[in-house]
Order: C-alpha cells, then structure tokens, then sequence
C-alpha cells in the first residue's frame, strides 16, 4: 500500500537544509561560553548560581538580593583581591559605572521640579560656548539628553579616549566636540555618555557645588547611604574590591576616572527607594517617570554591574563582577547569570 503522506516540494526541502545550515554556522559562531551558560540546568540557590559563575572566568562576584519581607541577603565568590588572594567582600566598595546615571536623573528631576532648571532649556543656555563645538547645542534640550536623544556624540567611542586612560589633565569632553550629529535632536535614540557629563555638569552649575554634594544632601542622606562615593579620592582603596580586563595583567581599581563608588548594599538600597516612590515624591515621580528608567547596567575597564527591581517579586537584585573583556562576553554572560538569579527567586516563590 502506498503511502498517503505527501513529500515535501523540492522547494520546502531546500528551505529545510538551508534553515540547517544556517542554525547550525550561527551556533558555531556564538562561543560555546554563552552556550553553556544557558543550558546548564538552573541550581536550587543563589549562592550556588554565584559560585557557578566563576567557571566562566569571573574573578569574583557579589550579589545583593533584597526581597520584600526578608531581611537582605548577600552572596559572593572569587576574590575582592586575585593577587593578595583575598575572598571577595559583601560590603566591598565598587566601582558602579553607568548606574550612576539613575542618580543623575534623579538629580535633574528635583532640580526640574524645585524650577531650577527647566527640561525644555537647550544645552546653549547652559554653555554658550558649545554653539558650533557640539551640534545642534542650540536646539538639544535637557529632556532629550536624559532620555539620550540628543545625538551628541559618545566621547567614550574615540579611540583617543582608551589610548590616553585614565585621561589625567584631561577633559574628555573634547572627545566629543567638533564632531557631526549621530543624529538630529530628537529623532532617534542613542546612548551617549556625554548627556550625562554635560547634565552632571549643569547640576554643578546650578547648585554651586560638585555633583556629589548635591547628591549626598538630596539622595544619600535621606536614605541613610554611607557607603556611596563619588570617585576613589573619598575611600581607603583597600575597601574597593580589585577590577580586571581579560589579556591584561593590572588591576584597574586604582585608575581614578572620577567614577561613582559604592557598595551593592548602598545601590540595592537606592534601587529600591526609586522604584517604590520613597525617593521621590508623586509630582517628582511624574517628572522622573516621564524621563528615565529605573533599572541599569554599568561597564568600565575591570568593572561590570546590574540594578533591577522586578515588580513581580518585589525583589532588588544588584549584581558586581569585577572581570570584564574586549569581545563582551563578560557583559553577555553578567546578563545570563543575573537572570538565573532571578529565575531562581521566582521559582522558590513558585511562579
């Protein structure tokens, strides 16, 4: 008897191979790291998905994990110092790179809401003498920085800003002048860290004092943040846990970048005040929400962290690697990692 079921066209059966061959040359071209990092069956417990991690060549790790009505839980691996050998510290002071970005956000939205500023005044009533060294510096407004729609150039995307780390007596605002638009104000997004240099820089000028200062009176004290710096001028660096890049024998935690400090305690503390409205009140959360995120990431040279607040679990969960790389798969693998950690809560809750 013969078979009622239809071959493919010949059509479908080059589609077919095709797919193949083109899932498998993509899976051969995705380190088999990622790979790993993915499929190995997700552990029982936090500390044991830490641990897990240093077998993708991290150095050491620290994560804070604050749930709603439990006291906060700390968990690290590796080492705070590869080199003295000395195990990697819950309270260790690191450097938070980009998260400081939600500070500075906050920062402008007070200032927005006290009139100070205004979110609709351009870069030019601020720095008149960036017109025709930034473009567009006369239409740019301080809402579209904050929500990086400007298209000024990213001063960290020069080369002469690596080749001359860590940039001593000079201002790396000249990374990114003289430069064309990335894009017309406000017609696209994209991430540059020069919004914030320049808004960091406005909240200077506006106050009268360093960016911090305003910082500390308006974020850190209110919150009883005394782990939060705003550059390693401010500590003893033997509290600031080592940072590493992959090829290269240095510990990077010495290079004073002017880079914000701070204890993961101090940041899941911050992350949590954002979220849940006790930093801000309801017309600044307006202004805020209208504004920015209220999660972030942050990558340096050695350094490489994540802040989230997931609603679903009422769960703070800030992540510190100090090992990072040229190719990224560091930064691929802290995103892999963070989420397991967070599968692994949702999970022991039952969703």
């Amino acid at each position: 008897m013969e078979s009622t079921k239809k071959k493919p066209s010949k059509g479908k059966q080059i589609f077919r191979i095709v797919l193949f061959v083109g899932t498998f040359i993509s899976l051969w071209f995705v380190p088999w790291i990622l790979v790993k990092a993915w499929l190995l069956p997700l552990p029982d417990t936090v500390q044991e998905q830490v641990d897990q991690t240093l077998s993708y060549g991290f150095d050491g790790v620290i994560v804070y994990v604050d749930e709603a009505g439990k006291p906060p839980a700390f968990y690290t691996a590796g080492y705070h110092n590869r080199d003295q050998k000395i195990p990697a510290k819950p309270n260790a002071l690191f450097k938070i790179a980009s998260i400081s970005k939600l500070y500075v956000a906050v920062a402008i939205t007070k200032l927005a809401h006290e009139k100070r500023i205004d979110l609709d005044e351009t870069l030019s009533d601020y720095f008149p003498e960036l017109i025709g060294r930034i473009e567009n510096a006369n239409k740019i407004t301080l809402r579209m920085m904050v929500q990086h729609r400007s298209g000024i150039p990213n001063f960290t995307d020069s080369p002469d800003f690596w080749k001359n780390q860590p940039n001593t007596d000079i201002d790396v605002l000249d990374y990114a002048l003289d430069l064309p638009a990335t894009f017309e104000p406000n017609k696209d997004y994209g991430y540059s860290n020069t919004n914030y240099l320049l808004l960091s820089r406005i909240i200077e000028q506006v106050t009268g004092g360093s960016r911090q200062e305003y910082f500390k009176k308006e974020i850190l004290i209110p919150l009883g943040l005394k782990n939060t710096f705003g550059s390693i001028d401010e500590v003893n660096l033997d509290d600031v846990m080592s940072g590493y890049y992959v090829g290269i024998d240095k510990d990077f935690k010495d290079e004073n970048n002017g880079m914000m400090i701070a204890t993961a305690e101090d940041v899941g503390v911050f992350l949590r005040a954002l979220n849940d409205g006790s930093l801000l009140d309801e017309e600044e959360m307006d202004i805020y929400r209208s504004i920015y995120e209220f999660n972030h990431g942050g990558l340096a040279p050695g350094y490489q962290c994540m802040a989230e607040y997931h609603k679903d679990i009422d769960a703070v969960v800030v992540q510190f690697m100090n090992t990072t790389d040229f190719e990224g798969y560091q930064w691929n693998l802290l995103e892999i990692t963070h989420s397991r950690v967070v599968k692994i809560l949702l999970e022991a809750k039952g969703l």
